[in-house]
């Protein structure tokens, strides 16, 4: 069964859809069934995976209202190979329409929940803001992956998604935890951000992935092309740095899984 994570930052411009696109291209390399969901109206994950937009007859705002299943709704990424339930514009109307449905903020749970058998990973491109569908993507999974620059204002912004977390933990989901902070666009000759990186793992210790995304300019080409990193230049620095980051992830659920497992054990 799926394992499923939100790719998610309250602030905008951290390389969140990079991030998940690379992500989902770097677990096929590793032999991995993954479904990305373009949670975003701006659609950018459906067209960085190679998918026009403008399209679409089903997309993930239809599966969200009932008039699709993700099954009908799901396109291939031409390049790698992975899954994508995709968004454009039809989204962006969507949470005045799901203001009236019941259990609203767990459409995208209840959807998913008939395609978690058909893969190993499924991840969630969430919006920059905390919205509706934002917390739809929150209680649709096991845990949220934070894409973040090593600047300060990006810890501020850091502290306002770790309280949001909380209160969905707390009142919506028990199963939502932070997965790991993952540190992007770095740039190893800036003091500043070697400082913050510091910073960032003396609080958060083990949260902070092991692997880092370097500031990389074919990276920033690939969407363009309608093409992951990974698929547009392989080599690439960024390209690589996704690839690791693919078998980090991998491990970490691995270890999760362990862990459940021990304490399914103790309790029976």
């Amino acid at each position: 069964m799926a394992k499923t994570f939100c790719v998610a930052n309250q602030k905008g411009g951290v390389g969140k859809t990079t991030t998940a696109v690379n992500l989902a291209a770097g677990l096929v390399g590793h032999q991995q069934r993954v479904l990305l969901v373009d949670l975003d109206p701006q659609g950018n994950a459906t067209m960085g995976s190679g998918i026009e937009k403008s399209d679409l007859t089903k997309s993930v705002y239809h599966v969200l209202i009932g008039h699709a299943t993700p099954q009908e709704a799901v396109q291939r990424c031409p390049s790698v190979g992975y899954d994508v339930l995709p968004a454009n514009r039809d989204l962006a109307g969507a949470e005045i329409e799901l203001v009236d449905f019941d259990e609203r903020e767990l459409l995208l749970k209840t959807a998913l929940s008939s395609v978690v058998h058909d893969y190993d990973f499924i991840l969630i491109d969430c919006p920059p803001a905390l919205s509706l569908l934002t917390l739809n993507g929150l209680c649709a999974a096991n845990g949220v992956i934070v894409p973040m620059q090593c600047e300060y204002f990006a810890l501020e912004g850091l502290s306002d998604l770790v309280n949001t977390i909380k209160q969905v933990h707390a009142k919506l989901n028990p199963d939502l935890v932070i997965i790991g902070l993952l540190r992007v666009m770095f740039d190893a000759r800036m003091t500043l951000q070697q400082q913050v990186s510091e910073q960032l793992l003396e609080h958060f210790g083990d949260k902070v992935f092991s692997s880092i995304i370097p500031r990389n300019v074919r990276l920033a080409e690939a969407p363009s092309y309608g093409m992951p990193g990974i698929a547009f230049d392989k080599a690439s620095r960024g390209a690589q740095a996704y690839l690791e980051f693919g078998a980090e992830m991998i491990l970490r659920v691995e270890a999760m899984n362990l862990t459940q497992k021990k304490l399914t054990e103790v309790k029976s």
